[in-house]
């Protein structure tokens, strides 16, 4: 526990903190990789080269110094980082490491402001904090490799098969090597993927989400190729459309994330999608029809045109039971999709079109996609009075903002 005076100075600290966050976490990553380069193994390079890293990581040691007081506040934050870290790799090991180079730079940056009496405080806030994430992860690693079929670290999985369900999304079908059992999954959860790429110096990790339902004897995830194969987000996801075959062997880390389906719950459930956005969404749907086929469950995706909406027929099978229903909205239909009818809506979801056509009072919100697509739904949900138990999002990467995320940020390597 931390005495009150160093809770104080580390409270006295947050507005400076929040003016530089940015700069010391530019500072910190460029001390910690100069010093430590194979951390470069484990954190993701697209997000460090586009500045989101930075961002979230400074809004993650804003709220911490904040709630210094309460970190009981930031639990469910705390844990949301942790999944990442477990799916990731990260280990006790690493955050004294980390804890050193972030003192480092808030030295560098704040300069004489930084006394030894603030650094002291802040390293000392650093330790507690630091004791709570490894605790939440040592059980989440206990749990990983403890449950029937699970592991720890990566598992090689074979790609059983291949198959594009879209111009520009393609599913890859994975079994275990060993053709030993794997680890279930709650609806919603994703899993790593690591690759070693040729004339790539690091390894390159990546999540996405698991798009089947659980209990099938395969992991299966869905992939979107970036357009723009030499910016640092398309590097992973153009070698797995044009490098990975069926029979290739990718490194798995099992199951991870808390944005996943309350199954316990009998409300209506309002599931929605932009692009590749919709994986977790299926892996839901399928759900709710196998294990509550009395549970209301509306399917509203958001696409540009037939040619990148992927997975359209599985949905549309699951459109004719009593307690499904599904909504297509294109901003660019094709005049071959106006010609065959097929979408319900042209243009974006709106408040007054939810307002209209969902039980906005008494549902369960689920939605994933691009940010500005995020923005949108969660913006129209609340004016339309919903509420924040009603409404659970997923982000591919480390969150940005819905309203600021409000005041939410999640940090991921």
């Amino acid at each position: 526990m931390l005495d009150k005076k160093t809770i104080d100075i580390v409270k006295s600290t947050v507005p400076v903190l929040e003016k530089h966050g940015e700069a010391i976490t530019t500072r910190f990553y460029q001390l910690m990789f100069g010093n430590h380069p194979e951390l470069l193994h484990i954190f993701n390079h697209a997000n460090q080269k586009q500045n989101r890293q930075q961002k979230a990581l400074a809004g993650a040691i804003y709220a911490a110094a904040m709630y210094i007081d309460n970190l009981e506040a930031i639990l469910p934050v705390v844990k949301q980082i942790a999944h990442k870290h477990r799916s990731l790799g990260i280990k006790p090991e690493h955050y004294p490491i980390v804890g050193e180079h972030l003192l480092l730079a808030i030295q560098d940056v704040l300069e004489e402001a930084a006394t030894p009496e603030i650094i002291e405080a802040l390293g000392k806030a650093y330790g507690v904090i630091a004791s709570a994430f490894i605790s939440v992860e040592a059980e989440m690693y206990e749990k990983a490799s403890g449950q029937e079929g699970g592991w720890d670290g990566f598992r090689s999985f074979v790609v059983d098969r291949k198959v594009k369900e879209s111009d520009v999304i393609t599913s890859f079908y994975l079994k275990p090597e060993d053709a030993q059992k794997i680890a279930g999954f709650l609806p919603g959860q994703y899993i790593s993927i690591k690759l070693e790429i040729e004339e790539e110096e690091y390894t390159h990790i990546r999540q996405y989400s698991l798009s089947d339902a659980p209990g099938k004897g395969y992991y299966r995830i869905s992939v979107k190729r970036e357009a723009d194969q030499s910016k640092p987000d398309g590097i992973v996801s153009n070698y797995l459309h044009e490098m990975v075959e069926e029979g290739s062997v990718l490194k798995v880390s099992a199951p991870a994330g808390d944005f996943v389906l309350d199954t316990d719950r009998n409300t209506p459930v309002v599931l929605l999608s932009g692009g590749v956005g919709l994986t977790p969404m299926i892996s839901m749907l399928k759900t709710v029809v196998e294990i509550q086929p009395e549970r209301t469950v509306i399917f509203i995706h958001a696409s540009q045109n037939s040619h990148v909406h992927a997975l359209r027929e599985e949905v549309d099978a699951l459109s004719s039971l009593e307690n499904v229903n599904s909504y297509v909205f294109y901003d660019s239909p094709t005049a071959e999709d106006r010609s065959n009818n097929r979408f319900n809506v042209e243009g974006y979801i709106t408040k007054d079109w939810l307002e209209r056509n969902v039980p906005v009072k008494n549902a369960d919100f689920y939605f994933c996609g691009p940010v500005p697509f995020m923005k949108a739904i969660n913006r129209s949900l609340k004016d339309l009075g919903v509420s924040d138990e009603q409404i659970h999002f997923e982000f591919f990467g480390p969150k940005d903002s819905l309203e600021e995320l409000e005041q939410k940020e999640l940090v991921t390597v």
